[in-house]
């Protein structure tokens, strides 16, 4: 890095509203072990993009290139509180048996159209149970994120709110 005299950086980004963060993560549970981790990085627009929790967004706030930010997030700031309402439990012969093994994911559509996901959680003397929370649902996560590379975020990407460029191959934009 190159340094101006009074000692400040010249052209070190610090994360801010309306610039695009690139990282790669991963997700611990309470034991400490990795639950999801990417190394592919990833980019969002920060202060814009609702993709990334708010604690984490917060938390990397004035971050620079290859910092590390490790963020706690309780289940009301990271996946949810866990709804047992949101399970379904049936007879497995009443389920299509591509969906008869633990981690099948199916949708389901409510009487309002609405889809929700899925997941067999567990087979039980002829019972299978389906759960609709995120399986990090009604846990405190640790988050870490490893801060790739930081850039001025351009007038489309401000106006919509997504990165529209990224390093590598982008197939959102392939006609």
């Amino acid at each position: 890095m190159a340094h101006k005299t009074d000692g400040t950086h010249m052209s070190e980004q610090r994360v801010a509203k309306n610039k695009v963060v690139t990282f790669t993560y991963h997700i611990k549970d309470e034991s400490g072990a990795i639950q999801e981790q990417s190394d592919i990085p990833m980019s969002y627009l920060h202060g814009g993009d609702d993709r990334i929790f708010p604690a984490v967004m917060q938390a990397m706030e004035g971050k620079a290139e290859g910092d590390e930010v490790e963020v706690v997030l309780t289940p009301a700031e990271g996946f949810g509180e866990y709804n047992p309402e949101i399970t379904y439990i049936d007879k497995v012969d009443n389920v299509p048996p591509e969906f008869r093994q633990i981690g099948a994911e199916a949708e389901f559509r409510n009487e309002n159209g609405e889809t929700m996901n899925m997941t067999v959680v567990s087979m039980d003397n002829g019972e299978i149970k389906l759960d609709g929370n995120h399986p990090f649902a009604g846990k405190t996560m640790t988050f870490k994120v490893y801060i790739k590379v930081i850039r001025d975020a351009a007038e489309e990407e401000i106006r919509t709110g997504k990165v529209v460029t990224v390093d590598g191959p982008d197939l959102s934009s392939m006609h």
